[in-house]
């Protein structure tokens, strides 16, 4: 059984809880991990990884789960530069984080990492397995990719919503920027609702 503390964490935490507004266009479901679009897409094909296990990020991941981990990441990669023509990632490692549940963000982009960091405080990283000796040595960190490149950036430089504002600007969707403003706009609501349905639609004919 759960003790008083997990349930108080599962019952507030919106990537707990599987009936929030979280997981209305889910695409995949595992054993371990959910894969949904993005409830308030920066831009269609905007997509989360959350593991159903309340943990703070992919650098505190057990073994087992950083295993299945790597092979979502995959597909989900797969199916970005497939269907929208290219990939990028991020997640906030703790640092900058707005929902303390791990989850990983996809989305299409094209840009260069000036576009994202121009401060150019980076630091290229080989492989995700990084994560986990960024998170032990720092206790967080700031990981994006785009495309193959992996970097992880100056957490000197921490900010609420880091990427996720920084990437919209990129895109020129700044007024998607702040997910909690967005939420409360009917107008851009609805198209987020129509970019979703169109990744569940090409997600299912993708991995018929």
């Amino acid at each position: 059984m759960e003790d008083l503390s997990e349930q108080s964490i599962r019952q507030n935490c919106p990537h707990c809880n599987t009936h929030s507004q979280a997981f209305l266009y889910p695409l995949k479901e595992t054993n371990n991990f959910h894969i949904i679009c993005d409830g308030h897409p920066l831009v269609e094909g905007h997509i989360l990884i959350i593991p159903k296990q309340h943990l703070s990020c992919v650098g505190e991941y057990p073994d087992y789960l950083f295993k299945e981990f790597i092979k979502l990441n995959k597909k989900v990669s797969q199916f970005l530069k497939k269907e929208y023509g290219s990939v990028s990632s991020f997640e906030h490692g703790i640092f900058g984080q707005t929902v303390f549940h791990s989850h990983i963000h996809y989305l299409p982009f094209k840009g260069k990492s000036v576009d994202i960091v121009p401060e150019n405080k980076l630091s290229q990283i080989s492989d995700l397995s990084e994560l986990k000796i960024l998170f032990k040595k720092d206790k967080g960190y700031l990981f994006f990719s785009l495309e193959n490149k992996l970097m992880s950036v100056d957490t000197n430089l921490t900010a609420p919503r880091f990427f996720r504002d920084r990437f919209a600007i990129a895109l020129g969707r700044e007024e998607r920027a702040d997910w909690k403003s967005m939420h409360n706009n009917q107008k851009l609501m609805q198209e987020a609702q129509k970019e979703s349905e169109s990744i569940q639609r090409k997600w299912k004919l993708f991995f018929r």
